[in-house]
């Protein structure tokens, strides 16, 4: 065999190992009480970033990256930056990154 059908073979091999092992991805959780104050303080921001000219002209996924990102950048990095959200994906941060939210919008007050 030659060296170079050898390197392909053990590429090829160390792919597929490599497919077949699961990554799980741990995200920093914050705590995150729904009340009317944290909800309506979370929507005002979603709705004006879903105006912004830069995520208004983005379709489905890559408008809700862009709306999560200008709601809190700092969030948005913490939470999805490492791992994006995918398409069909059931977001099961978004509490989290609400919780985030309230944190540092609070702090701000």
């Amino acid at each position: 065999m030659s060296s170079i059908a050898g390197h392909l073979l053990l590429c090829s091999f160390v792919l597929s190992a490599s497919a077949n092992q699961k990554t799980t991805f741990v995200f920093p959780e914050f705590p995150y009480k729904e009340t009317n104050k944290n909800e309506m303080a979370y929507r005002e921001y979603e709705a004006a970033c879903e105006q912004n000219p830069t995520c208004a002209l983005q379709k489905a996924l890559a408008r809700l990256k862009c709306v999560r990102e200008c709601i809190s950048p700092v969030c948005y990095q913490q939470i999805y930056y490492q791992d994006q959200l995918e398409d069909g994906e059931i977001d099961v941060r978004l509490n989290s990154f609400k919780g985030c939210f309230a944190q540092r919008s609070s702090r701000q007050r």
